[in-house]
């Protein structure tokens, strides 16, 4: 075997490398070598087509550290072809491939390269048996066989690309600085210079006095002056977080969603009344207090199968599908008899498990994707097995979603629309929406586009 990769020139090559595009000006990158993958692929975000002369280009940005939103490398290339992949989920999609040189180790040749959004994965690149073949063996056992880099050495490499923090002072209020859109909101403050913090509601305190306010974080420490706040609020903490958002709106800091606005949207009664009131449309629903009226609740909501919701439910929990008038009956007054307040609502059979996120950022609204029901759920969901994809929403649909966020005074919102053969209605509006479904589904950076939406309202200039 030796002697056979002696006689073909074969090198060997590990589990992973380290990849250079000195035609991108990126240093360093690091590669997870696939043989089961035809085509070499990178991860790029906010993709656009560009004419040159007769030609297609494509410009894209590279974020080449994983779980670092702060070095950005923007690139273009000639555009070579465009193909449907199938991603590791199985979803099949359409990317852009382009050819440049690649270098490995002392090697320097030409690879085919599909733009796809690795944000989620492990690696930033994946190297495909197209480029390995009559070039490199795998060695599975091994990593960094033809270079390898230290941890310094990549520091110094990328030390052009960091920024001088010379913005404003934001913090994140929230509870879990290690969820995916906490990290990247913080990423994404430090990428345009500014001095991120994360304060966790749950350790910070406040004094109340006409002079001298203050918030304090646990142990004494007085908070800082903050130029913005933006609250990322479970549930659980919505009471406590909101007394801390309306302190810091009372000590000069711009929060990107009020206390009173998330208060509102986490009150899904007030919120659905507030929408029927202002001429949108949903589904209808039905509020009562007494058993007595159980029965007539079913049926003006159009009769099982029916959707029954806790006025506090949120990420698909606590959201019940009675299939029957009898079940339906049984779960309501279940809840009932614990003093518990829900929302009765017709379901909509026609929207076969489907729903539409679209995210709104000051009366925009910039990505939206469709949701899909994992088997056997009635409703979309990924934080419960649902997958998403990449939507073109409508006209209609659009307003909609504008408007449910205007009426709810939120200049950040995930607004849920469902389609439904009388047309789009609105479902809910979230006040602390997730950034990783959108974010991977669209492969736009949602998280720049909140961090320039503070830095509009305060009139920042870079």
């Amino acid at each position: 075997m030796i002697d056979n990769i002696k006689n073909n020139n074969l090198k060997v090559i590990g589990t992973e490398e380290w990849c250079v595009f000195d035609e991108f000006g990126i240093p360093a990158i690091k590669s997870r070598v696939d043989s089961g993958a035809k085509t070499s692929s990178i991860q790029a975000n906010n993709i656009k087509v560009i004419h040159k002369g007769t030609e297609e280009w494509v410009c894209f940005e590279v974020h080449p550290i994983q779980d670092n939103r702060s070095i950005t490398i923007r690139c273009e290339a000639k555009l070579y072809d465009k193909r449907i992949v199938k991603s590791s989920s199985g979803i099949a999609e359409e990317r852009f491939v382009i050819k440049t040189p690649v270098t490995i180790g002392t090697d320097t040749f030409v690879i085919e390269l599909t733009l796809a959004n690795r944000d989620a994965m492990e690696y930033r690149m994946l190297l495909g048996r197209e480029a390995l073949i009559n070039r490199y063996i795998v060695n599975p056992s091994i990593s960094f066989a033809q270079k390898n880099f230290t941890k310094d050495e990549i520091q110094i490499k990328y030390k052009p690309f960091l920024r001088e923090r010379s913005g404003l002072k934001i913090a994140l209020l929230a509870s879990n600085p290690n969820l995916y859109s906490n990290k990247r909101l913080l990423e994404a403050g430090i990428a345009r210079g500014h001095e991120m913090g994360f304060l966790n509601v749950e350790q910070a305190y406040m004094k109340l006095d006409a002079s001298e306010p203050e918030i304090r974080f646990r142990g004494g420490n007085i908070i800082d002056e903050f130029d913005a706040i933006i609250p990322r609020i479970k549930p659980s903490m919505t009471f406590y977080a909101c007394a801390l958002i309306r302190q810091f709106d009372s000590m000069g800091a711009y929060c990107l969603n009020t206390a009173e606005a998330i208060t509102q949207s986490r009150d899904k009664l007030l919120a659905t009344q507030l929408f029927a009131k202002n001429d949108i449309h949903i589904p209808i629903t039905g509020f009562a207090k007494s058993p007595l009226d159980t029965k007539d609740l079913i049926k003006m909501v159009n009769g099982a199968p029916l959707i029954i919701k806790l006025l506090e439910s949120t990420q698909g929990k606590g959201v019940v599908l009675a299939e029957t008038n009898k079940a339906a009956e049984s779960v309501i007054n279940a809840f009932k008899s614990v003093q518990t307040n829900i929302l009765v609502q017709e379901f909509i059979k026609e929207a076969n498990g489907q729903d539409i996120r679209c995210f709104v950022v000051n009366g925009k609204v910039v990505a939206s994707m469709q949701r899909q029901a994992a088997k056997g759920e009635f409703r979309a969901n990924i934080h419960q097995g649902g997958s998403a994809s990449k939507i073109k929403i409508t006209t209609e649909e659009r307003k909609l979603a504008i408007k449910a966020a205007k009426i709810l005074n939120l200049p950040v919102a995930g607004v849920d629309i469902i389609r439904s053969n009388k047309g789009p209605l609105l479902l809910e509006v979230n006040s602390s929406p997730g950034l990783e479904g959108i974010e991977n589904a669209t492969g736009l950076d949602i998280a720049n586009i909140m961090i320039e939406a503070i830095e509009k309202k305060l009139k920042f200039k870079r």
